[in-house]
């Protein structure tokens, strides 16, 4: 079952692991881990996030002839988490997550967050087990073609630097409420312009707690 699984996720990547352990490794949420007392793919995350931030990279600078602002902006859109989720989602990425059962049945193989750590992770594992042109490989055939969709969609944290910056005005994030069992925690964040507190949001996860943040301090700004 776990060898059919990983065979039908290197055919989607077009890539052979080596080393089977590290991708089992970055397909396992911590919820699952927990249960079965194996390794999880936060420490696997946090690579892959740099991995595929220098892919980008190297894709916006030789194919976008544009000045550093724009490609800053264009690469944190291309990066995010909804840009991971359209990636993902073409592939039906999180089809070969492994979850434990309470993040199964509340709906964990759906959430963006989850999804968007797995597919970086992935990026991590490509990389410990070759190199970053393999990597790169993997971002140019299955990431850079829905580019164009992934920079179209709004990430609400990106949106509000924007938007803040062009007023010269700082901002900055506190999550202020978690609760919950470590396998289905819910987080509350807040935003604050300066000193004064813009917007609050509730998620499953850090990253989206801040996202809704930003969504309600843009839609109170609209209004």
């Amino acid at each position: 079952m776990m060898e059919n699984n990983i065979a039908s996720l290197e055919k989607k990547l077009n890539y052979t692991f080596k080393n089977k352990n590290l991708v089992l490794v970055a397909i396992t949420h911590s919820s699952y881990a927990n249960e079965h007392g194996c390794e999880n793919n936060e420490r696997m995350e946090f690579l892959g996030d740099a991995v595929l931030e220098l892919a980008m990279s190297k894709y916006l600078y030789n194919n976008l002839a544009y000045d550093e602002g724009v490609l800053t902006k264009t690469r944190a859109k291309a990066v995010c988490e909804v840009a991971l989720n359209i990636y993902a989602n073409k592939i039906n990425l999180a089809d070969h997550l492994l979850l434990g059962h309470g993040e199964e049945v509340t709906g964990g193989r759906m959430r963006p967050a989850i999804i968007a750590d797995m597919a970086e992770a992935i990026l991590g594992a490509i990389f410990l087990d070759s190199n970053f042109d393999e990597a790169y490989k993997v971002v140019m055939n299955l990431f850079v073609p829905y580019l164009p969709e992934a920079i179209k969609n709004k990430d609400y944290k990106s949106l509000l630097q924007e938007k803040l910056q062009s007023e010269k005005r700082n901002i900055r994030y506190e999550i202020v409420r978690d609760e919950g069992p470590a396998n289905d925690k819910t987080f509350e964040a807040v935003v604050y312009m300066d000193e004064i507190l813009m917007g609050r949001g509730i998620g499953k996860t850090k990253k989206e707690a801040e996202m809704n943040a930003a969504k309600s301090a843009l839609e109170k700004e609209a209004k």
